[in-house]
């Protein structure tokens, strides 16, 4: 085992550089000094100005849109760091672009995410650090050790601070998964926040369209919460709390950990039945909101813990 000491190194993209600043602040560390430049072709550019041999870095970049700027920002940045003789490389990857890609849905489709898997590892990487892939089986897409967090943990304590046990009955919640495919993953986080299970059964009839068929489970005169990984352009999630309504449950909440927030996104939010809509910080947001509908939590402190865990060759188990 290779031990690098205190020589520790954290840069950043142009993804989302206040996330990693407040990373640096909960580690009590500088922001290493980079430049990442787009030139006038569009190609990206990376100059360190300060030595990494030796050192271990961690490169935080969401590759979030426009996301093929963000990822090869990434690519080039490893390389930068590779060609200087870094002890250690680490992608912290929030957001893990692509992610959606990961298998054949009709012929002839290519498997982009297990594509970008082998770019971050044939650039130098030498592990990646991220938060709640769309699919869990994309870890096994990395030829390098791959560090899996969960935003469950940060929703569950604002879910049970917001609604306490001794306060609320917990019987007349219910947790929601908005599709079939993310059950287990609504299943844990019931269990959980001690509440019900019900799965909105939807079929999909093109890209960002989706129609909803019927709810399983009982949600009528309960307050509902859906729980998802991801809002894109937020129309599936929006037509599954209108079907919540429809079957007669009390209030809708929202809660997914990466808002890509595509197009009509907020527009859609702000006109949905969601009373509040919860997003992690995973990604970055303009500042035109809905006002009070669209809040935001922060996990910098949750990468920044892990990132000291991976330093110090520790289990990441109790961020769990």
């Amino acid at each position: 085992m290779i031990a690098y000491g205190d020589n520790i190194k954290i840069f950043c993209g142009n993804s989302n550089p206040e996330f990693a600043e407040t990373v640096c602040k909960e580690l009590g560390l500088p922001m290493g000094k980079s430049v990442v430049r787009t030139f006038a072709d569009g190609e990206a550019s990376v100059s360190l100005e300060e030595t990494v041999r030796g050192a271990d870095v961690f490169l935080i970049q969401s590759t979030c849109k426009p996301v093929n700027d963000h990822l090869m920002e990434l690519l080039v940045m490893i390389d930068a760091c590779r060609r200087a003789s870094a002890g250690r490389i680490t992608a912290v990857i929030p957001y893990f672009g692509y992610a959606r890609q990961d298998r054949k849905a009709k012929s002839r489709d290519p498997i982009s995410a297990k594509l970008v898997a082998n770019m971050i590892t044939v650039a130098g990487a030498d592990r990646v650090l991220t938060m709640d892939l769309h699919a869990s089986q994309i870890q096994g897409f990395f030829d390098i050790p791959l560090d899996h967090l969960l935003g469950a943990p940060s929703f569950v304590e604002y879910y049970l601070d917001k609604f306490p046990e001794d306060k609320f009955d917990h019987d007349e919640f219910v947790v929601v998964s908005p599709d079939v495919g993310s059950v287990a993953r609504a299943r844990n986080f019931a269990q959980k926040v001690h509440m019900g299970l019900a799965i909105v059964d939807k079929r999909r009839q093109r890209a960002n369209e989706c129609e909803v068929m019927n709810v399983i489970g009982d949600v009528k005169g309960k307050t509902c919460i859906l729980y998802d990984d991801m809002v894109d352009t937020a129309g599936s999630l929006c037509n599954a709390a209108n079907a919540l309504v429809e079957f007669g449950a009390k209030e809708v909440y929202a809660c997914a950990t990466h808002g890509v927030l595509s197009g009509p996104a907020y527009d859609r939010l702000e006109k949905s039945v969601i009373k509040e809509m919860l997003f992690l910080n995973t990604i970055p947001q303009s500042g035109n909101t809905p006002s009070g509908k669209v809040k935001f939590l922060d996990v910098a402190p949750v990468f920044a813990r892990a990132i000291e865990h991976i330093h110090g060759s520790t289990s990441i188990a109790d961020l769990f």
